[in-house]
């Protein structure tokens, strides 16, 4: 028996959002979830193989996959914004890299990433100095200060958790970040913190930290939903720190 059908509108009526995430990565869909409205926003995950430990070669080995990943986005959809989920690997490939993959494999108003986001909240902050925390080893730190460098961003003061394993990573207790970005967020060489690493949660403690620290307090998740948000015309459903409050200039 055939039977008749109507078509509805495409889901996303509101905004819709393409997301590129590692394989390894526990962490980023969670925290996305936190900030995305009830309105119609419609998010569209893709994965792409990574390694389970981080290194500047395995982060490297990325780069060939991300065209794939970015194709495995629905074709049907036209997206507003598609971001790569890695602070990282964004370093190291090279935003402007990262961009044309992606472009590579899907159609989109916007692209980004954890680094280009980071760059435009800084911007946005009025920020140039930045007390960085990472969970990387220090090879992998020095490729995101460098890129950072080279975005007029200095890092000043820096520390690590020194984890090459993305499964500990993700299991870093938030009490412990929240400990380690105020230690740094207090010396008066940095203007703001970073908590850079997609695979770090701090969605819950980015307001202690500002608190203790009296200066914004930014993370990878945080700084790359502002981002993909504010390019699609999306107003988030949680605006915990001083960033949410700011637009890209």
């Amino acid at each position: 028996m055939s039977l008749p059908y109507t078509l509805a509108p495409q889901i996303g009526t509101a905004g819709r959002l393409g997301l590129i995430v590692l394989q390894s990565d526990e962490t980023m869909e969670a925290e996305l979830r936190q900030a995305l409205p009830g309105d119609d926003v419609a998010a569209f995950v893709s994965r792409i193989p990574s390694a389970s430990e981080v290194s500047n070669e395995s982060l490297a080995a990325m780069e060939a996959g991300l065209p794939r990943a970015a194709g495995l986005l629905p074709k049907s959809v036209a997206f507003d914004v598609v971001g790569y989920g890695c602070t990282s690997a964004s370093s190291v490939i090279g935003t402007e890299r990262v961009g044309s993959l992606i472009n590579a494999g899907c159609t989109s108003s916007h692209v980004t990433n954890p680094v280009t986001a980071l760059v435009a909240a800084c911007r946005a902050l009025g920020v140039g100095k930045l007390a960085l925390l990472t969970p990387y080893t220090e090879a992998v730190s020095e490729s995101l200060r460098l890129a950072l460098a080279k975005e007029g961003i200095e890092t000043p003061v820096f520390g690590t958790f020194n984890e090459p394993v993305e499964t500990n990573v993700a299991r870093i207790d938030p009490a412990s970040i929240r400990e380690a970005a105020i230690k740094l967020g207090q010396d008066s060489a940095a203007e703001a913190v970073f908590m850079s690493c997609t695979n770090l949660r701090t969605f819950d403690i980015l307001a202690d930290v500002e608190s203790a620290c009296a200066k914004p307090a930014l993370s990878s998740n945080q700084a790359f939903f502002w981002h993909m948000f504010a390019l699609a015309g999306i107003k988030p459903a949680r605006r915990g720190g001083l960033l949410w409050q700011r637009e890209i200039t």
